[in-house]
């Protein structure tokens, strides 16, 4: 019987978080539709960016160092080492040079649009939360005068948007958001980095973003990318992938690659040990990120949000 209930949970650790979705708007929005979505968003990421993020983002996130600026007379108390030399020679009188914080960042959002994303059980689907963590964290990086990128990412790179400023660029990244169509229902966290690692040649901060169900590892690819960039892994999942209901006899599909399954959730050794896998998989998520020195923080979708951003970078501030 153990093996019996063993073989069901690992089935429904690939099923379950496709399982239970709700009814949800058509992928295929009317462009009205859109635009009311993509102002609601925006007037809520916005609010929390002005009012909340805005010095921690900035205190967490920090610019390249300090880059020159200017050259002026020396002053008493100005430091020595400071001294330009070929200037002071130049004029015959010390002249020193002088540094500001080269505060611009290039923040590159990397999104999971992959079939799993399109589950919730709860206030909303992942996707959702994903979308509304995304637009918050745009906004509070053009509030900063970084520039802002994403790559939507399934089991391939759907869709590359170069990083550039501006309220319009960011509206069309909600909208995307909103309203993208991935070619693959599939994950692969892997070959995401791995495009991040090349087409990012400065040193930039970079928001992955997913649930993580990838059957792959990526650990040696996030190591190597969070040896040059700034990686923060943020999962979203939905609390009905952390437990089995009791509600009988239940059927799961994957949303990845379609395969159905009928799992008895009377049982309660099936449900413990789902519980006790849940637990495990996300002991080694958490591991995975501490041994690529990579900041992370879970939510939930009914969760709230910004209370764990808030966590996250005063962590980091």
């Amino acid at each position: 019987m153990k093996g019996k209930v063993d073989e069901n949970v690992t089935s429904l650790s690939l099923l379950l978080h496709s399982s239970f979705t709700p009814p949800s708007l058509p992928r295929n929005m009317e462009t009205s539709e859109i635009i009311k979505k993509v102002r609601k968003i925006e007037i809520k990421a916005r609010g929390l960016s002005n009012n909340i993020f805005a010095g921690q983002y900035h205190t967490a996130f920090k610019g390249r160092g300090m880059a020159f600026s200017e050259v002026r007379e020396y002053q008493y108390g100005d430091d020595v080492r400071d001294i330009d030399w070929n200037v002071t020679a130049r004029f015959n009188k010390p002249y020193v040079k002088v540094f500001e914080e080269e505060r611009e960042l290039t923040v590159m959002l990397l999104i999971d649009v992959s079939g799993s994303l399109d589950f919730g059980t709860q206030h909303q689907m992942k996707r959702d939360m994903v979308t509304e963590i995304a637009a918050t964290l745009a906004f509070s990086a053009i509030q900063n005068n970084d520039k802002i990128g994403v790559i939507f990412f399934s089991d391939k790179i759907e869709k590359y948007i170069p990083p550039k400023k501006g309220r319009k660029h960011i509206l069309y990244i909600i909208r995307e958001l909103l309203d993208f169509h991935a070619e693959s229902p599939r994950t692969d966290v892997a070959q995401a980095i791995e495009f991040l690692t090349g087409v990012s040649k400065r040193r930039c901060t970079a928001f992955l973003m997913s649930d993580f169900y990838d059957r792959q590892s990526f650990q040696q690819q996030l190591t190597i990318a969070s040896r040059k960039h700034d990686v923060v892994a943020i999962q979203v999942y939905d609390r009905r992938s952390s437990e089995l209901p009791k509600v009988g006899l239940m059927k799961v599909v994957d949303a990845e690659t379609g395969f159905e399954q009928y799992v008895d959730t009377s049982s309660r050794k099936l449900r413990d040990s789902y519980r006790r896998y849940w637990m495990k998989r996300q002991d080694d998520l958490h591991e995975t990120f501490a041994k690529s020195n990579v900041d992370s923080v879970s939510i939930s979708t009914d969760g709230d949000y910004v209370k764990s951003l808030m966590g996250l970078f005063k962590q980091r501030g």
